[in-house]
């Protein structure tokens, strides 16, 4: 099975004896089976004084993770665009790839309970000094290329417990996270877009080269479905014109805010395939 970590490295708000910022990286392996609990994955965090804060400390300490976890993961995301020459260079020197990427959902979490638990509590502690987590606004959206272009789409729902059984379903490409560890209980409607093309293989091979984010419908300066990626990209899926089409859209993201802004992107060849070119559990970064 493929294993992917998420990584932050940067400063904390506490300061040493001598009034300096106090640096941390911390490293969490990415929950990718909707049935992991989520409370049992890998962690590992090392403080770092300021004087030390370069590529070759941060490689040392990646190369420590995992040793200690037993693993070598084939990616390392992270979601602070700031530091992204000096992870990239330690990544690169590991041959391990790494990717700016907003679906950190692990880390963030582990981050705000560091900051309630952890941080606060540090004799050292200086509110001012950092802030927990970057939200970075996207870009310009761009449009989609026009071979990927979908035939038809649907918005779609799913009860959250259909999905304990995400993992016998045939899918070309997929990624998927725990449900429970995102607050949503197996009652919950889970809204989705349904992509239909007949080079779904092709559209989802690409789609899933891409660091997924989130589905987002926005009214203005049109009204459009976007597809958010890595740190602050979008591409434009469709532009929506009708008036049912809107109420639609609209509904979506009232059904994602219901479910923690927990939502899905499927790729199918047609409305009656059984199997799915592609499949991805999403979640809006502001709902983490």
């Amino acid at each position: 099975m493929t294993t992917i970590w998420e990584l932050d490295f940067y400063s904390r708000p506490i300061v040493d004896e001598n009034k300096k910022k106090v640096w941390e990286v911390l490293i969490c392996e990415s929950s990718l089976d909707v049935n992991q609990s989520g409370e049992d994955i890998f962690r590992y965090s090392q403080y770092c004084s300021n004087q030390e804060v370069n590529s070759v400390w941060l490689g040392n300490a990646i190369k420590e993770a995992m040793e200690k976890s037993g693993q070598t993961p084939q990616k390392i995301r992270f979601f602070r665009t700031q530091m992204n020459n000096m992870i990239s260079k330690a990544c690169k020197d590991l041959e391990i790839s790494s990717a700016p990427s907003r679906r950190t959902f692990n880390l963030n979490q582990w981050l705000a309970k560091r900051m309630a638990e952890v941080y606060s509590t540090h004799p050292g502690y200086t509110p001012a000094t950092t802030n927990p987590s970057v939200l970075m606004p996207s870009g310009e959206p761009q449009n989609l290329p026009e071979a990927l272009l979908a035939e038809k789409w649907a918005f779609v729902t799913l009860e959250a417990a259909a999905f304990a059984e995400m993992p016998e379903w045939e899918i070309g490409f997929q990624e998927a996270f725990p449900l429970k560890s995102r607050g949503v209980n197996p009652d919950t409607r889970i809204p989705g877009m349904i992509f239909f093309s007949s080079r779904a293989l092709p559209l989802a091979a690409w789609i899933s080269g891409l660091e997924l984010a989130s589905l987002k419908f926005e009214s203005l300066p049109q009204t459009s479905l976007l597809l958010e990626t890595g740190v602050n990209d979008s591409w434009i899926l469709a532009n929506i014109k009708d008036a049912g089409t809107i109420a639609e859209a609209q509904n979506f993201e009232a059904a994602k805010q219901k479910a923690n802004g927990v939502h899905f992107l499927a790729v199918q060849t047609d409305p009656q395939a059984e199997s799915f070119a592609g499949f991805w559990l999403l979640q809006e970064s502001g709902s983490i």
